[in-house]
């Protein structure tokens, strides 16, 4: 028989008594319950008993709370986490990483609240995705208000991933666009137009030719995006567009340009053209001449 020094059961119930208040106990003693729940936990996770290591976590992680330690409640909160990943659990998973984050903000530490968030959505992808995209935009809102853009950017690329492969085209597009703007926050100019061709080529993918043209003159305004190869390979792009070309459109394509952005992209880009271009060839024709009759002054 194990002895009660090594039997996590009877750590946990030596525990609960040690928080609970009665006649003989005015005052909770959980520096000393904190020592058992995390002893019970470790045993628990060792035997595999996934869902009481789960729950021997979730109340050290009180434990610390309560003895005013954020930092060590925090790490037991993403112990449980990962345990309910394990028991797929996932409103738990949500949940757990989220507690965590808290606790890092609590401590000022930007870097960990977002990678516990971080770690949270990669785990919720396939099974909650909605959720996964709000931790992703949460962990990037950490580091942004920190002032640590770039160390964002690995998130942004993640929920923008995500948000094609539920064919939410136009906010992987503006999640490129975020990038943009971080990046230019901390002088990345290369990841700055990486992140604009990205957008307007998932424009082009969704056959909105005209939003894609906004944003290629919206971005061209950037004067670090206008002298780019980046700027080049879009601008062939959207002119074999305007001419009804598929053979240009896949040449350009072709770009090393295009090479070097995230595979989701590639492989969007890969696919161009989508839709129908003598439509958007009709569009282009008919925006040239509104244009031209708003310049004629006879």
């Amino acid at each position: 028989m194990a002895s009660s020094s090594s039997d996590p059961d009877k750590l946990m119930s030596k525990a609960d008594k040690l928080t609970k208040l009665s006649f003989t106990r005015w005052n909770a003693d959980w520096k000393s319950a904190t020592s058992l729940y995390e002893q019970a936990a470790i045993a628990y996770r060792f035997k595999k008993e996934n869902e009481k290591a789960k729950d021997a976590f979730e109340k050290a992680s009180k434990g610390q709370e309560m003895i005013s330690s954020p930092w060590d409640a925090a790490k037991h909160m993403e112990s449980a986490g990962a345990l309910a990943k394990e028991l797929g659990r996932w409103n738990e998973v949500s949940d757990f990483y989220r507690r965590a984050s808290e606790f890092y903000r609590e401590c000022g530490r930007a870097q960990p609240a977002s990678d516990a968030l971080a770690k949270g959505a990669s785990f919720l992808e396939d099974n909650t995705p909605d959720e996964a995209i709000k931790m992703y935009d949460e962990a990037c809102s950490i580091l942004e208000e920190d002032g640590k853009e770039q160390m964002a950017f690995d998130l942004y690329r993640a929920a923008a991933s995500l948000y094609v492969k539920l064919e939410k085209y136009s906010d992987a597009a503006a999640t490129f666009l975020r990038l943009g703007s971080a990046a230019d926050k901390c002088n990345a100019i290369n990841s700055q137009c990486k992140g604009y061709l990205s957008a307007i080529i998932i424009y082009l993918y969704a056959h909105d030719f005209q939003q894609a043209q906004k944003c290629y003159n919206d971005c061209s305004e950037v004067q670090a995006f206008l002298n780019s190869d980046q700027n080049r390979c879009a601008m062939k792009l959207l002119s074999a567009y305007e001419e009804g070309d598929a053979e240009g459109i896949k040449q350009a394509a072709q770009s090393s340009a295009i090479k070097h952005l995230d595979h989701v992209v590639i492989r969007l880009a890969k696919k161009l053209p989508t839709g129908d271009l003598q439509t958007i060839k009709k569009l282009a024709d008919d925006d040239g001449e509104d244009s031209l009759d708003e310049n004629d002054l006879t």
